[in-house]
């Protein structure tokens, strides 16, 4: 599924019946301190998305729960009407409280609310894709998810979304998930440091269901972090640039959504992830996450 890409590194991969840049841009970010109330530079965040297009970029990641309400608010604002090429995926699950935290939002009504939310503030009639948010902020949390994914196929019965992905979740909960309907993506913490769905990355490659990692260089120790550096030292590269280089070559069907609010690291994470890695390179990183 994977094609060359003369704009982009990585090439493209098809998300259902939407093709998008494997480099794709992750718009937590754009909206207040701790992901809460508006940008303190609404221009910039409006030059970043504008740079996010103009690089070829046709996949940026959203949740009408950052703000809330903000960054979709910014999106729209700055690029509707959508050209046909790009997709916006978004997720449900959580919501926001006064303290800044993410409870869970997973009732049926909570959806329908949120899905209703991110088509408003979006500018949209259809949602392209809409991940569950399952888990909470110290990662995925084992139980079913028949009820709430059950609330998101019906919505998409309605017309409201076209294509549904789970994140933040186990694979037992990535395989009852497509018992119930199909899956576009999965998206779930990785890095070099944390490779607790390699065997999941590859069940999915094989089945054409896109791995979504965030965190590209959360939670290394310090130890980890001076192996990072050292690799990147050694090939007058950024920790972050050999980072997003390594998932793109780690299988055909990552995606990298790697979030700023800044116009140049947009355009240094897009050149650095193309950076080629030999098979040395490779194998001293792998032994990060060993």
């Amino acid at each position: 599924m994977g094609t060359p890409s003369a704009l982009l590194p990585g090439g493209t991969w098809t998300l259902g019946d939407l093709t998008v840049t494997r480099f794709g841009y992750g718009a937590m970010q754009l909206a207040g301190p701790w992901v809460m109330g508006p940008p303190a530079d609404r221009e910039g965040a409006f030059a970043v998305l504008r740079e996010a297009v103009s690089l070829g970029i046709t996949h940026i990641d959203t949740a009408d729960a950052y703000g809330p309400h903000i960054t979709n608010q910014l999106i729209r604002e700055a690029l509707h009407p959508y050209s046909d090429s790009l997709h916006i995926v978004t997720k449900v699950g959580a919501t926001r409280d006064e303290k800044g935290g993410w409870p869970p939002a997973r009732k049926p009504e909570e959806l329908r609310r949120a899905v209703t939310e991110n088509l408003e503030n979006l500018g949209l009639d259809t949602l392209d894709v809409v991940n569950l948010r399952l888990g909470d902020a110290q990662g995925p949390v084992p139980g079913s998810l028949a009820e709430a994914f059950g609330a998101l196929v019906d919505l998409q019965r309605q017309g409201l979304i076209r294509h549904l992905g789970v994140s933040n979740a186990t694979a037992e909960q990535v395989a009852e998930a497509r018992s119930i309907a199909p899956i576009v993506c999965v998206q779930n913490m990785y890095n070099l440091a944390h490779r607790h769905d390699d065997d999941l990355i590859d069940e999915l490659a094989e089945q054409g269901i896109a791995y979504v990692p965030f965190f590209p260089l959360g939670g290394f120790s310090p130890l980890q972090s001076s192996a990072l550096t050292a690799v990147a030292t050694r090939l007058d590269a950024t920790p972050m640039s050999v980072a997003l280089a390594w998932l793109l070559q780690r299988s055909p069907n990552i995606l990298l959504i790697p979030g700023t609010s800044s116009v140049v690291h947009l355009r240094e994470n897009a050149a650095g992830a193309g950076l080629p890695l030999a098979d040395d390179d490779l194998a001293e990183l792998d032994k990060i996450g060993g």
